[in-house]
């Protein structure tokens, strides 16, 4: 049950919601945008999902792409956690 209330929260939803977005752009830059040059669009996915990510970069480009998967799932743990620890400090109020 932790592990879901470590993504089940504002700050880890909200998080990850970010990291969609941004992954979303990253495809549609990708896939629908004429460069004349290389679009660094996809820097933008490791650098929301950085610190975890950037440990996946020099590896083959599925294996890079695990690590923007890892590190948002690491950074929204993180978060949650955070989330939980700020919370459970604050006064409940009773109905």
């Amino acid at each position: 049950m932790t592990g879901s209330r470590s993504f089940l929260n504002p700050l880890s939803l909200g998080y990850l919601i970010v990291v969609a977005a941004v992954v979303g752009w990253v495809g549609v830059d990708t896939l629908f945008v004429e460069h004349a040059d290389a679009s660094l669009a996809a820097v933008w996915a490791f650098l929301v999902t950085a610190p975890a990510s950037l440990l996946f970069v020099m590896l083959p480009d599925s294996l890079a792409w695990a690590g923007v998967v890892a590190g948002a799932l690491v950074n929204a743990a993180v978060l949650g956690a955070a989330y939980r620890s700020i919370n459970g400090r604050r006064p409940h109020p009773t109905a």
